[in-house]
């Protein structure tokens, strides 16, 4: 396949960066791929592994030349980055990003970028519990959605390079107004998370039942409640902090329904308790029909070692 980008930097070196160098070296994507991140320890290990072809010290230098810039840190820090790396980019390139936010993103982002330089956001819906230069590989994207979200007035070829470049990764593209970006985002990802977290701290209060007891009983619920609540903690604290208003919109949504199982569980209304259950059953139904998981009993998930 032909290169989309001469050059490419990646700005934080975790899970999706990682695995968007796996694919775009896999498929031909680009021609160098530079990165850096804040870590030294990060940027040792990614030059151990041969991961970009270049990494460098600091995110202005990685930047120097680069065709696609892709900010892949914490919601929270992509302001610093964006006020660093504005001065050295490099006219006519694309700056986009992988956060789980997006309204925030271009607030944050786009005073820095000068004129000429194009902002795609974007946000691959696509990840693993694991984190880290050495968690990604090439496959993680395939038959994955990517939304991006570029302001109004955005260049039109440089959405569709970026587009391109996704859908070479295995990827499909869909495009996404940033307020509804967030509250989709709010229901689907955001939310259920901070149910996870919220349930596995239920059980670690429950002192009645030992620490041994909920490892060793752990049914397939709670297994996946964990695996979500192993996410990375600073970016989830960010994507709350940042997409406060859909979050807590959703959250009320939830308490409401809550309470109406509550008092059907009191009550001993089975009638409603079972509508309510093949109801939300077909939303399984629907997403396994789309292609986006599996009926198979372990969810389709695969574990997958760390690379070394």
């Amino acid at each position: 396949m032909t290169a989309i980008y001469d050059r490419v930097a990646l700005i934080g070196l975790g899970l999706i960066a990682s695995s968007m160098s796996h694919a775009m070296r896999r498929h031909g994507l680009a021609h160098e791929i530079t990165g850096t991140a804040r870590s030294a320890e990060t940027r040792k290990i990614a030059g151990e592994i041969g991961l970009c072809d270049r990494v460098t010290a600091t995110a202005a230098e990685a930047v120097e030349g680069a065709d696609l810039v892709v900010l892949a840190v914490p919601v929270g820090a992509m302001g610093a980055v964006a006020e660093e790396i504005g001065p050295h980019l490099k006219p006519g390139a694309t700056v986009t990003d992988v956060g789980s936010v997006k309204r925030a993103v271009i607030e944050a982002v786009a005073p820095h970028i000068p004129e000429g330089v194009h902002l795609v956001p974007g946000h691959p819906l696509a990840g693993t519990e694991h984190s880290g230069p050495r968690a990604g590989f090439a496959e993680l994207f395939e038959n994955r959605w990517c939304l991006l979200v570029p302001p109004e007035g955005t260049d039109r070829d440089a959405v569709e390079r970026l587009a391109l470049l996704w859908q070479s990764m295995g990827s499909n593209v869909d495009l996404m107004d940033a307020d509804h970006h967030d509250l989709v985002l709010a229901v689907t990802s955001h939310t259920p998370h901070l149910i996870a977290y919220t349930m596995v701290g239920v059980a670690d209060d429950l002192r009645r039942v030992t620490d041994s007891e909920v490892v060793k009983y752990s049914a397939a619920g709670f297994r996946d409640f964990t695996r979500i609540a192993a996410s990375d903690p600073t970016m989830w604290r960010d994507v709350f902090l940042t997409n406060k208003d859909a979050t807590l919109e959703i959250l009320g949504r939830f308490t409401e329904e809550l309470f109406a199982l509550q008092r059907a569980i009191r009550t001993g209304n089975g009638d409603l308790l079972h509508e309510y259950f093949t109801r939300t059953r077909g939303i399984r139904r629907g997403i396994i029909e789309a292609g986006q998981d599996t009926a198979a009993p372990d969810f389709g998930r695969v574990q997958r070692k760390a690379d070394g």
